[in-house]
């Protein structure tokens, strides 16, 4: 029998201890998707909202104004080619938006939106952003968080 490297030991106590490192070192969480929806939080912290917003209008995080209508008036050049944001939580489940934001292309295989929490099957990936996600699973969480509030 084989034993693991000491690396592996380290990373299962940091992902134990809610300790992770940053987006494109993270260990991905495991989620099952069930009608279209991944209903378990990725991770065992709630999601922050008002971080969630910081995250959600940042220009290299979420950058969700590119493509979206958000209800924040303050902020300029707000997107219309997806869907107007506000009240999203109203038009889909928490799970359904966390698929959204985890693999968009699970639910729609056209879409243009950016799958935030995957780092396999994807295309014309910048060499030094192979293997990273978009967002880590917190950041993930803190996103829902504020959707939920519009």
């Amino acid at each position: 029998m084989r034993s693991k490297p000491i690396g592996q030991y380290i990373l299962a106590a940091l992902l134990l201890t809610g300790i992770t490192a940053n987006a494109g070192a993270e260990q991905l969480a495991a989620y099952k998707i069930t009608n279209f929806a991944i209903d378990a939080p990725l991770t065992g912290n709630p999601g922050d909202p008002q971080k969630g917003k910081k995250i959600a209008i940042h220009r290299k995080k979420g950058n969700c104004l590119a493509c979206h209508r958000m209800p924040i008036p303050e902020e300029a050049d707000h997107g219309v080619t997806g869907t107007d944001l506000k009240g999203v939580a109203s038009r889909l489940s928490e799970g359904q938006i966390r698929l959204r934001m985890v693999d968009s292309k699970k639910f729609n295989p056209i879409t243009m939106m950016p799958s935030f929490y995957k780092t396999e099957g994807l295309h014309r990936v910048k060499k030094e952003f192979v293997g990273k996600t978009i967002l880590n699973a917190q950041e993930v969480e803190d996103v829902i968080a504020y959707l939920k509030t519009l």
